[in-house]
């Protein structure tokens, strides 16, 4: 099964963007693999393209290490998980965490974020699929309804990549002429061989310096994905396996059944029991919908995303949930809302032709948070943001 099965999207954009870039879209592409230990035959760039696109995985089970230090605030469902082995798949943000990961095709994955006082997985096991909280003893269960396939939303969580593998398809979206690609160091990554290839913007208002994947050398699978800062030589985003096992998980793995006393809750019975809106409900979950979806500006290197918070300007109640899409997290209470707004007041105050607002920058994310409600979020310099919310008042 192709790794890029689940993602009909990017089993398009690879191919077609991969062409622009290697055989005349202006991106310089390595040829040779630089001299390092281990000694590997010479691929290039467009080679090693072609094997993470062809690639062909039937099963997979392993550990994997993640970093991030992005200079993110330990707020909004973050500060108590952060640094304390939390098992709150929010809190893979910032930090260092372990996840366990089991694939056995379409129909079967399960992913564990592993904590000093429990786990959280997420179980998908044909059409059901569970997800699990050993610390609460809670877990959820919802059945697929076949609409989608094996590609169901509900299957995997979607927000943050819990592989290697998804980290890297993410930043393959980008490859257009815009990006430089080459072929870095060999390496040794969880017992196996590696090429490295390597991505970096060419548009100089990105605040990624490069990103680095290691490709193994036999399954054409990323074995470790690297996002750097510009003007920095450690990574402020890892993610690598430190153990990896190709062949297919017994399916054991994916059977799930409660312990006695857990709290089970059935997702059907609770959609089922608030799928009978008014009229009225309707238009206004539509309507609420419409303003919290987050739209995005530009492509690339430099894409900016842009939300608006709710027209009151407050994120309560229910509100919160729905400002997840921008920029807050699900689920985040009144007390995660009063540290964001505390937060806010903290930040520098800017103004400019676009209004005003308040800014938060670190090396890797520049977030601007305007007096009008929008919120306008990338890897780009103040000034990139300032210009698209010109442009989008």
């Amino acid at each position: 099964m192709s790794i890029f099965t689940n993602r009909p999207a990017l089993r398009w954009a690879v191919p077609v963007a991969a062409t622009a870039v290697v055989i005349g879209g202006g991106a310089a592409v390595g040829t040779f693999a630089a001299a390092a230990e281990p000694p590997l035959p010479a691929r290039s760039a467009a080679q090693l393209l072609v094997d993470l696109q062809t690639a062909r995985l039937d099963g997979l089970s392993g550990t994997v290490v993640q970093r991030a230090d992005l200079g993110l605030p330990a707020v909004v469902g973050l500060a108590g998980q952060v640094g304390q082995g939390g098992t709150e798949l929010t809190s893979l943000l910032a930090g260092t965490h372990t996840l366990r990961v089991w694939y056995a095709g379409p129909e079967r994955q399960r992913i564990a974020l592993m904590g000093t006082l429990g786990e959280t997985d997420v179980i998908h096991n044909g059409k059901d699929v569970w997800t699990w909280n050993s610390q609460r003893n809670e877990a959820t269960h919802r059945t697929m309804t076949g609409k989608d396939g094996a590609a169901d939303r509900h299957a995997v969580p979607d927000g943050l990549p819990a592989t290697p593998q998804q980290a890297a398809e993410r930043a393959l979206a980008a490859v257009n002429p815009t990006t430089e690609v080459t072929v870095g160091r060999s390496a040794r990554i969880a017992g196996r061989d590696a090429y490295e290839l390597v991505l970096g913007p060419r548009d100089k208002t990105s605040l990624v310096g490069q990103v680095r994947i290691a490709i193994d050398a036999k399954e054409h699978v990323p074995l470790r994905f690297e996002v750097y800062a510009k003007g920095t030589d450690q990574p402020a985003y890892e993610m690598a396996f430190t153990q990896v096992d190709f062949s297919r998980p017994d399916a054991a793995q994916f059977a799930f059944n409660p312990p006695p006393g857990a709290k089970v809750t059935e997702s059907d019975a609770v959609e089922a029991k608030e799928s009978a809106p008014t009229a009225a409900q309707r238009q206004q979950a539509e309507a609420a919908a419409k303003q919290a979806r987050p739209t995005t500006v530009g492509t690339g290197w430099t894409t900016v995303l842009v939300a608006h918070l709710p027209k009151d300007g407050t994120l309560t109640g229910d509100k919160a949930g729905k400002a997840d899409k921008a920029g807050a997290t699900a689920g985040a209470d009144k007390g995660d809302i009063g540290q964001l707004t505390g937060l806010l007041d903290k930040l520098p105050k800017v103004s400019g032709a676009w209004g005003s607002g308040h800014l938060f920058s670190s090396k890797l994310v520049t977030a601007l948070l305007t007096d009008d409600g929008r919120v306008l979020v990338g890897a780009v310099a103040p000034e990139r943001l300032y210009e698209v919310a010109q442009a989008n008042k």
